[in-house]
């Protein structure tokens, strides 16, 4: 039960508004059986949102004059709403105009790209460097300037975490001692 429901049957059975008009319990449930509540906006990929807006500026379009603008992943998304909704019917691209007609109309989300985070590395130089003393196997890269590496550290707590593209500007021989950054770290 939504909370407009709950609402609903906790009313008293009658009530007086401010303006002085009346309803009585069994009213307001009769005037609200059929009541669903709204459902959300379909999410749509940016190509699909550049078609609607596009097809809205230029009413007389064809699904051919959409090809520059809508992608494979854009057309697979259009198959897969008018899958899921039989009221567009089975294939066609008429029909897929319509659907982009229909959310222009009724509305949708865009779907808001995901960043995605470059993979980082820490610098793991082994004993052989001769900057580890007896106790450790390893030495971290912990400070990094102009490509040159001025300052080692001996646990990864301090250690310079850098991108491929940073360990390439130092030297992409280091690529060998590159351990990746676990989740978390």
């Amino acid at each position: 039960m939504t909370k407009f429901e709950e609402e609903l049957s906790n009313l008293p059975v009658s009530i007086v508004t401010n303006d002085g008009d009346y309803w009585n319990k069994a009213q307001l449930l009769t005037v609200f059986k059929d009541w669903q509540p709204q459902q959300a906006l379909p999410v749509v990929p940016e190509d699909v949102d550049k078609a609607i807006k596009y097809l809205k500026k230029h009413n007389n379009s064809t699904f051919s004059d959409l090809g520059g603008i809508l992608t494979e992943k854009g057309f697979w998304w259009l198959n897969d709403f008018q899958f899921k909704d039989r009221r567009f019917g089975f294939g066609g691209l008429n029909n897929k105009l319509f659907i982009l007609s229909h959310l222009a109309i009724t509305g949708y989300t865009v779907e808001k790209p995901q960043i995605e985070k470059p993979q980082l590395f820490y610098i793991d130089l082994p004993k052989v460097f001769g900057l580890s003393d007896s106790t450790s196997d390893s030495t971290f890269v912990s400070k990094a300037e102009s490509g040159i590496i001025s300052e080692f550290t001996k646990g990864k707590d301090y250690a310079l975490k850098l991108t491929e593209q940073e360990i390439n500007s130092i030297d992409e021989r280091y690529w060998q001692f590159a351990v990746p950054v676990e989740d978390g770290e």
